[in-house]
C-alpha cells in the first residue's frame, strides 16, 4: 500500500507544468549539433557542454554533470588562471584525455560553434547576464543560483530565454529531490490541514572587516571578475566575500533564501505569481567592510493570506523550510535531509529515503531531457525569477525599512518609488543586456 500510494507522488511534466499563467512558450529552436535528419535525434550525438566559473561549486557539480553519456564537456571558462587549470585538470582527469580548451573570456566560450550549452557556476553578479549572453548565442544554460541580481534583470532573463526559445535550468536542485517532493506533495494533499505559515530559516550572516586594497595578482582579470558591477580597489576580503556586499550579491537570504521560497512556491503552486505586502527588521553589520544583514525576519503575505517567513539566524547547520497548517505541520532539515512531521503518521505515506540536496543529478537529467526534447525544465526562468524576486524584495524591505505592497502582475511596488528605483540597476561598461 505504502509504495503504491508513493508512487502517485511521481509528477508528470505536464503536472510541472501547469498553473503557469501567463508562460507562453515560443517555439523552441534545437541546435543542429544535437539533430539529425528531419529533427530526430541523432543516433550516439553528445551535448557539447561549456562550463562558466570554476570554484567551489562547479568543483562539486561538475561530476554529476560529466556522469551522463549524453553530455562531453569540451571547454572551461575562468578569468583566474589558477582555477582555469584546475578546471582543465578535473575535466580531462574524468575522460582520460587531454582535450578539454580553456577560455578567460566567457565571449570565447559562447562563440564556439561545438558547445551547446553552458554551466554557469559564478559568482552572483554573473548568473543573470551570463545567462542571457548565453541565450542570445545560441547555448542552452544552467545556471547556479539566484538567477540574477535584480528583480529587473531576472524579468530580462525570462523575456530573453522565451523569445529565443532557450531550454534553461535553475540550481534550484532540491525540486528535484524526494524529500522535498515529498513535502511539497504533502502540503498540496492537504496532509497538515490548511496552510497558514511557511517557516524558512536561513543562517547567519558574518561580520567582515575592512582590508587595504593591493595590486591585482597575476593570472586574474579583475575586470572580467567584476563582470556588470561598479569598480572598487582590489581586495581578498571583497573577492572572497562577495556574497556579503550589495554590487556583487545580497546576502544569505538570497544566496540561501531563494531555494527555500522556490519550494514554497512550488508546494503553494503559486509559481506564476508571489507574495503582495512584505514587513521586517534586520541587524547589519557596524563599521564593517560587508555590508549586508547578519541577523533578520522578513515576513510576505499572499493574497490568499498565507505568510512566508525568512529567519537569518543561527548556524548553518541549523537551516529548514517548514510548512504550519491548521492541523499540523511537515519539515524538512536542510542539514541531515529528515523529514519530520506532526501528525507523525504524515511519514508513513512517505516511499524509501531519498538522496540528498547535494545530489544533483535527477535535476540535471530533466536538463538533459528538455534539451533533447526541446520542452521547459522543473526550474525554468519564470518559476526561478519568481523565486528569486521574493527574496529580492525581502532585502529592498531591509534596507529601506519600511513595509512594502507589490504587484506580482506588474512587478511594482504600490506604496515606495524608493523601491522601485532598487528594481534595476545601471551595469558598468561595456556590459549591457
Amino acid at each position: 500500500m505504502r509504495k503504491n500510494f508513493f508512487r502517485s507522488f511521481r509528477w508528470t511534466r505536464r503536472q510541472f507544468l501547469s498553473g503557469l499563467a501567463g508562460w507562453a512558450v515560443s517555439p523552441l529552436i534545437v541546435p543542429s549539433s544535437v539533430l539529425g535528419r528531419g529533427g530526430a535525434v541523432a543516433p550516439g550525438s553528445r551535448i557539447g557542454m561549456g562550463v562558466f566559473g570554476f570554484g567551489n561549486r562547479a568543483r562539486a557539480i561538475l561530476p554529476h554533470f560529466m556522469q551522463f553519456g549524453e553530455l562531453n564537456v569540451r571547454a572551461v571558462c575562468d578569468c583566474r588562471a589558477d582555477r582555469l587549470a584546475a578546471g582543465k585538470a578535473q575535466v580531462d582527469g574524468f575522460y582520460r584525455n587531454g582535450d578539454c580548451e580553456t577560455h578567460h573570456d566567457f565571449r570565447e566560450l559562447l562563440a564556439r560553434p561545438d558547445v551547446d550549452a553552458v554551466f554557469i557556476a559564478t559568482g552572483n553578479r554573473w548568473h543573470g547576464l551570463g545567462s542571457i549572453l548565453a541565450a542570445q548565442a545560441g547555448k542552452d544554460v544552467y545556471s547556479e543560483k539566484p538567477v540574477s541580481l535584480t528583480v529587473a534583470e531576472g524579468r530580462a532573463l525570462v523575456d530573453v530565454t522565451r523569445r529565443l526559445g532557450t531550454v534553461y535550468q535553475a540550481g534550484h536542485q532540491r525540486r528535484s529531490v524526494e524529500s522535498y517532493q515529498f513535502m511539497a506533495e504533502a502540503v498540496r494533499r492537504g496532509l497538515v490541514g490548511r496552510v497558514h505559515t511557511v517557516l524558512m530559516q536561513v543562517w547567519q550572516g558574518p561580520v567582515i572587516g575592512h582590508q587595504r586594497s593591493e595590486p591585482v595578482p597575476a593570472g586574474f582579470d579583475y575586470g572580467m571578475w567584476l563582470g556588470q558591477t561598479p569598480w572598487r580597489p582590489f581586495c581578498w576580503a571583497h573577492v572572497n566575500g562577495w556574497q556579503y556586499f550589495w554590487d556583487t550579491a545580497e546576502g544569505i537570504i538570497t544566496d540561501m533564501g531563494c531555494h527555500y521560497t522556490d519550494l514554497m512556491q512550488l508546494a503553494l503552486q503559486t509559481d506564476g505569481t508571489g507574495p503582495i505586502d512584505y514587513e521586517g527588521a534586520a541587524e547589519f553589520p557596524a563599521d564593517a567592510y560587508s555590508e549586508t544583514p547578519v541577523r533578520g525576519e522578513v515576513r510576505c503575505r499572499y493574497a490568499n493570506g498565507v505568510t512566508g517567513v525568512i529567519r537569518q539566524q543561527g548556524a548553518f547547520k541549523e537551516r529548514f523550510i517548514r510548512f504550519i497548517g491548521d492541523q499540523g505541520w511537515i519539515q524538512v532539515d536542510d542539514e541531515t535531509n529528515e523529514v519530520t512531521a506532526e501528525p507523525a503518521s504524515i511519514l508513513g505515506l512517505r516511499g524509501a529515503i531519498g538522496q540528498s540536496w547535494a545530489d544533483t543529478g535527477n535535476h540535471i537529467r530533466n536538463f538533459v531531457d528538455a534539451i533533447r526534447a526541446r520542452t521547459l525544465t522543473v526550474c525554468h526562468p519564470e518559476t526561478a525569477h519568481r523565486a528569486i524576486s521574493i527574496c529580492q524584495i525581502a532585502n529592498i524591505c531591509l534596507r529601506l525599512g519600511r513595509s512594502l505592497r507589490w504587484d506580482p502582475a506588474a512587478e511594482r511596488f504600490l506604496n515606495s518609488e524608493d523601491a522601485n528605483r532598487m528594481l534595476s540597476r545601471a551595469m558598468r561598461a561595456p556590459w549591457h543586456r
